[in-house]
């Protein structure tokens, strides 16, 4: 084998010609020692022996969000250098570091013992030692309970870095070609599509694009809610991000649903991206007189005036002119009315 060989021949090159011992006395027993290789270290062992450990403070480190290859190079050298790795699933994240050659200590600090962990991790920071926060996938604090780490950390006057890398709702962004001058993530909605119409009907009025996690089973329910409460608006579907079998699917909400329905659900984890509010259809004149004429039926000309430009999306003064014409009075002098 290549290895062993190649050690080999290095330690024949490297031992100096006047290296024999000399013959061993007669009076002192000859001791056999084993011609064993020195143990090669790795480059974690080499930064340790050389006291090039991470300044104290708690490191926010980006993990790749599933390929392998998506970890910046300081990422990989602060894991390298820590003391500890703070991460939700010590399973995972043991075959990510395990690829990197990198051999720190493993804590488990997820949403079940956050409560218990969170002290612990802060007082080895208190200490003097410097503690890594990464997730499964991508950068902590999203939809995880990282966020309460670190805000106790800062009420600690604790020193934090982050070290920023792999995002799911922002590589689903970018990919599904909808506005991304001004977004919203919000996370999972409610399993239960009563209270997740409920959710996705507050956040209706909100005139930017909307990211959402959400699970392969409640998926094409989901869609039909929010083609139900935002109005069909233009989205995607992003799965699989950054693996072999990435999918991104474009659509209207209610036709993504109807095929989600029909194909049943996707494998893998999904985002799904939904486009702003769309412009509202401009009201006609007779929308505008029968939205007038029963807002004067109750309220004062300027009140009726500004709740119907506000519902109709018309500008005040061209409504308040017209309620001037409907309600019988000069629009230029407005007599006997108040003016806008």
């Amino acid at each position: 084998m290549d290895g062993p060989s190649t050690f080999s021949e290095a330690t024949e090159e490297a031992r100096p010609e006047t290296s024999r011992a000399p013959a061993p006395s007669k009076r002192t027993p000859k001791q056999s020692v084993p011609d064993r290789p020195a143990p090669v270290k790795s480059p974690t062992d080499e930064r340790a022996d050389s006291g090039n450990r991470a300044p104290a403070g708690l490191y926010v480190v980006a993990t790749p969000i599933g390929n392998a290859s998506d970890i910046t190079l300081r990422a990989l050298d602060i894991l390298a250098r820590v003391d500890v790795i703070a991460c939700e699933d010590t399973r995972v994240s043991a075959k990510l570091l395990q690829r990197h050659g990198i051999a720190a200590p493993l804590l488990a600090y997820h949403e079940h013992n956050a409560e218990r962990m969170r002290p612990v991790l802060l007082g080895r920071v208190a200490e003097g030692q410097a503690v890594a926060l990464i997730s499964d996938a991508g950068t902590p604090l999203v939809s995880d309970p990282g966020f309460k780490l670190v805000r106790q950390a800062i009420a600690e006057g604790l020193r934090i870095q982050m070290l920023p890398g792999a995002s799911a709702p922002i590589a689903a962004l970018v990919l599904s070609g909808l506005p991304s001058d001004r977004f919203l993530f919000a996370g999972f909605l409610d399993s239960r599509s009563a209270a997740r119409r409920r959710e996705l009907a507050e956040l209706s009025a909100v005139r930017a694009t909307l990211i959402f996690f959400e699970s392969a089973q409640r998926l094409a329910g989901s869609l039909a809610d929010m083609a139900a409460e935002l109005g069909d608006r233009p989205a995607a579907v992003a799965r699989e991000l950054t693996k072999l079998y990435e999918e991104v699917r474009h659509g209207t909400l209610a036709e993504l649903a109807r095929h989600y329905a029909e194909a049943g659900p996707p494998k893998g984890e999904i985002v799904v991206v939904i486009g702003p509010p769309l412009p509202a259809a401009a009201a006609s004149a007779e929308d505008l007189d029968a939205s007038l004429t029963a807002a004067l039926g109750r309220l004062s000309l300027r009140d009726a005036a500004s709740e119907v430009a506000e519902a109709l999306g018309l500008k005040r003064r061209d409504v308040y002119a017209r309620a001037l014409e409907l309600a019988g009075t000069d629009a230029a002098t407005g007599s006997g009315r108040d003016e806008p």
